[in-house]
C-alpha cells in the first residue's frame, strides 16, 4: 500500500519516533510529540489486538491519533528484527513494558543501542525500573497511592477520591515522559549519545505534588483531607449546586476576589458566621454560600457575576465545554471524524502544531511505513509472508484491521497482557 502525504508543520517537524504500542500514558507521550509534529510510528500487535476501555473502536481511540501504525508479531523469530530495523531510522523509541519484557523481546536499550548509538529509549512503567514493586501490576491509583497524593484527595470524612486518571497516567507519565524525550534530545544534540529515560507514574505524581510536600513542615497543610486551602475546605475555593441542578465552580482565594464574590451573592460580611480565613469557621459560611447558591440557576449566577472579579464560573460538562464560546473563539477543540477533541497544545507563533491524521487501524500502514523508513521492497516482501508483519489493508476477505483485532492473521501473541504491560 502506499501512505498518503502528509505535512509536518509543528517544532518537531522531521524527528522521528517508534512507539511500542500500549495503552496510557505511553500513547498519551506519543501523542503530545505527534501533535507536535514528530512523525510517529506506532507498532502494534499482529495478532489479537485490543483496546481497553469503554469503545474498543480503534477509529475513535483519539489518543492514537497522528500516527501511522505497523502490525509485527514480536514472538515471531523476526519480529524483534522488524523493530530493531526500525529503531535503526529512529530517534526515539518508547515503550511501556515491565520492567525486562522489552529485554525478554529483543528490543530492549542494548540491542536498539546496538543499531543506533544515538536513540531516545523512553520507559514508562507504573513503579520504575528497579525497586521492591518494579514487578507488581497496577493502575494510576495504585501509583499515585504509592506517592502519597492520593491521601490529600476527597472531601472531609469522605475516603480518598480518584482524580480520573490524570495525577498517574497522564500528567505524571505521559507527560513527564514526554517531557523527558524532548531534554534527552537536547543532550544528545551536545553528547552524539543516546541514552535510557526512566519515567515512572510513581515518581511523576509525587512530582506534580511537590508544593504540597513543602506545605507540609510548615504547617500550613494538615493531613486532613477536605481541611485546606484548595482541598474544598475552603468555603471560597469549592464547587457549589445550583437550584437548577447545575455547578458553579468558586475560587476566591484574594481578599479582593473574596469581596466581590460577597458583592454577587449579595452577602453582607459582617453578617457571616465568620472572617474569610477563620478556619473554625468555614463549616458554618460554607453552608450560607451553598443555599445562596442554590436560589438560582446556574446560568443565571454567571451572568451576575460577569463584570465582578468573582473568580466564578459554570462547571461545564464535556459537550458544553467543547461548545464553549471561550473554546471556539480558541481554537481550543478540534473535529476529527465526528469526535470532538481537545486541539494540541500548546500554540507556536511559527510552526503550529497540528493533528496530522485520525487514529490508524492496526497495521494500517505496515508496508508504506517500511518502505519510508528505508526497508527494501524484498524484505517486506518477506515478512509479510512469513507472517512477522501484517499489513490490515491487505487482510484478504475481511474490513481493513478486523483481521488484526480478532487474531486471525497469525497464532502467535506479543506481549504481556495489558495489565502487566502498564505496569
Amino acid at each position: 500500500m502506499t501512505t498518503p502525504e502528509r505535512s509536518f508543520t509543528g517544532p518537531l517537524a522531521g524527528l522521528q519516533v517508534l512507539e511500542i504500542g500500549g495503552m496510557g500514558p505511553g500513547p498519551f507521550a506519543a501523542m503530545v510529540l505527534a501533535d507536535l509534529g514528530a512523525d510517529v510510528v506506532r507498532v502494534d500487535r499482529a495478532h489479537g489486538a485490543s483496546l481497553p476501555g469503554p469503545n474498543h473502536d480503534f477509529r475513535k481511540e483519539v489518543m492514537h491519533r497522528g500516527r501511522r501504525s505497523v502490525a509485527v508479531d514480536l514472538k515471531h523469530p523476526d519480529g524483534a528484527g522488524v523493530v530493531l530495523d526500525l529503531a535503526e531510522r529512529a530517534d526515539v523509541i518508547i515503550e511501556g513494558f515491565r520492567p525486562g519484557v522489552a529485554e525478554r523481546l529483543g528490543i530492549g536499550p542494548e540491542d536498539c543501542f546496538l543499531r543506533n548509538p544515538r536513540i531516545i529509549y523512553g520507559r514508562m512503567t507504573g513503579f520504575g525500573q528497579d525497586g521492591p514493586l518494579a514487578q507488581d501490576v497496577g493502575h494510576d491509583i495504585n501509583y499515585i497511592a504509592t506517592s502519597g497524593l492520593l491521601s490529600l484527595i476527597g472531601r472531609k470524612d469522605a475516603p480518598p477520591t480518584p482524580p480520573l486518571s490524570l495525577l498517574g497516567d497522564f500528567g505524571g507519565g505521559g507527560m513527564l515522559l514526554a517531557m523527558g524525550v524532548l531534554a534527552a534530545l537536547w543532550e544528545t544534540e551536545r553528547s552524539g549519545e543516546g541514552q535510557v529515560i526512566d519515567a515512572a507514574m510513581v515518581d511523576g505524581a509525587a512530582l506534580l505534588g511537590t508544593a504540597f510536600f513543602g506545605f507540609m513542615p510548615t504547617g500550613d497543610w494538615r493531613q486532613e483531607r477536605g481541611a485546606n486551602l484548595v482541598d474544598s475546605g475552603a468555603p471560597f475555593y469549592d464547587s457549589y449546586e445550583t437550584s437548577d441542578g447545575g455547578w458553579v465552580a468558586v475560587g476566591a482565594m484574594e481578599p479582593h476576589f473574596y469581596a466581590d464574590l460577597l458583592t454577587v451573592l449579595e452577602l453582607d460580611e459582617a453578617s457571616l458566621p465568620g472572617s474569610q480565613y477563620d478556619e473554625a469557621a468555614w463549616p458554618a459560611l460554607k453552608e450560607v454560600i451553598a443555599d445562596r447558591f442554590r436560589t438560582r440557576t446556574r446560568d443565571e449566577w454567571v451572568a451576575a457575576a460577569r463584570g465582578h472579579n468573582a473568580c466564578l464560573h459554570p462547571v461545564l460538562t464535556m459537550d458544553e465545554a467543547t461548545r464553549s464560546e471561550h473554546a471556539r473563539a480558541r481554537g481550543s477543540f478540534t473535529e476529527i471524524d465526528g469526535v470532538a477533541q481537545p486541539a494540541p497544545a500548546p500554540r507556536f507563533s511559527r510552526t503550529p502544531a497540528t493533528v496530522t491524521a485520525p487514529p490508524p487501524l492496526p497495521g494500517e500502514h505496515t508496508e508504506g511505513v517500511l518502505a519510508d523508513w528505508g526497508t527494501p521492497t524484498w524484505r517486506i516482501a518477506e515478512w509479510l509472508k512469513s507472517g512477522a508483519v501484517v499489513d490490515a489493508e491487505a487482510a484478504a476477505g475481511e474490513d481493513a484491521g478486523t483481521a488484526i483485532a480478532n487474531g486471525t492473521e497469525t497464532t502467535e501473541t506479543t506481549t504481556d497482557s495489558p495489565a502487566e504491560a502498564r505496569a
